[in-house]
């Protein structure tokens, strides 16, 4: 029964992440985009290329069969029981593809565009130059150029402070892999020493 609890506790977890309900709403907005898709190549893109194709070629444009099967009925072609090939439907197909991938493009290079400056502006990265340096001249009382010097010495003083904490970091690591070297050498003594007893 423990069982039970525990698979539908991480069910429900996993229905009321946010991930999950964020894709729900991609899906529903997606379903509704495709039908703007669908309406934009067949009621617009669809006659303009026709009628350009009339113009150039003659004849029906997109809207061309291949007949691979004719059925007739009162002497006129029947498509519905006839077997042919729609190159419209085709093409229309092809254009909802190429719109539908173009404009997930746009949309994910502008989420990824946000997050990557919300990242850089979380951590202090991306903060805007002019913005520090007026920061500064208001705050501190400098002038433009004591203060871009000044930016620059913080700047500075940042990359050195991230360096010596990272050789720092180095260093612990490098001793304590030491000491376990030292502890295994030390359990490996006494563990021989065990078996000549």
């Amino acid at each position: 029964m423990a069982k039970k609890s525990g698979f539908f506790a991480e069910f429900k977890t996993f229905i009321t992440r946010g991930n999950v309900i964020d894709m729900s709403v991609g899906v529903i907005v997606g379903g509704a985009f495709t039908a703007i898709v669908n309406a934009l190549t067949n009621n617009i893109l669809r006659p303009l290329i026709n009628f350009i194709i009339a113009a150039l070629v003659g004849g029906e444009g997109i809207e061309a069969y291949t007949i691979l099967k004719p059925s007739y009925v009162d002497g006129q072609l029947d498509l519905a029981s006839s077997i042919y090939i729609d190159w419209g439907a085709f093409l229309s197909a092809i254009i909802n593809f190429l719109l539908i991938a173009f404009v997930l493009f746009c949309i994910i290079k502008a989420i990824n565009s946000v997050r990557d400056a919300n990242e850089k502006l979380s951590s202090g990265l991306g903060l805007n130059e002019k913005k520090e340096i007026k920061r500064l001249c208001k705050e501190e009382g400098l002038t433009k150029e004591q203060a871009k010097v000044r930016l620059e010495e913080n700047k500075k003083a940042a990359e050195e402070a991230a360096k010596k904490a990272e050789e720092e970091a180095a260093k612990a690591a490098k001793e304590a892999e030491e000491k376990a070297m030292a502890n295994t050498v030390l359990l490996t003594e006494i563990r021989d020493l065990l078996k000549k007893n």
